[in-house]
């Protein structure tokens, strides 16, 4: 299997199969994009500058839904810090330039390709940018 497909399959397993799908009432952070009709909540428990818990709700398309799942899986038990950096690094990913630390991003790597359609990239980032917008306004 080249790398296209097991992204794609990736991302369609997450869409599919979301990960850590539904609020349970941490503080939360709803984001949209009405141009394509992606809507999004990200929430997290943060205890001790640690990422204790992520999980998202919301409506899109396939990118917005599977990278909110995989976002959750891969920042869930990160501290603050350490989230921040790989949130860097995905932005990083997404626009297509050239990576320090690709390992850290995981399954997030499947949205490399997205840097060639520039309309796709809010999808991508979009459950990326309400954590980290959620997780600024949490440091001491």
């Amino acid at each position: 299997m080249d790398m296209t497909n097991l992204y794609r399959h990736i991302i369609m397993d997450h869409y599919k199969n979301p990960r850590h799908k539904g609020l349970k009432g941490y503080k939360q952070n709803h984001l949209r994009n009405p141009s394509c009709g992606d809507d999004i909540t990200i929430e997290a428990n943060i205890e001790d500058k640690v990422l204790k818990e992520i999980n998202h709700e919301g409506t899109g398309c396939s990118i917005c839904c599977s990278s909110a799942s995989i976002m959750s899986e891969l920042l869930t038990g990160k501290s603050v810090e350490e989230a921040k950096a790989i949130i860097e690094d995905y932005y990083h990913l997404i626009k297509g330039e050239p990576l320090v630390n690709e390992d850290i991003l995981e399954d997030a790597l499947a949205y490399q390709g997205v840097s060639q359609f520039p309309a796709r990239i809010k999808c991508a980032t979009i459950s990326w940018k309400a954590l980290e917008e959620l997780i600024g306004e949490n440091i001491e």
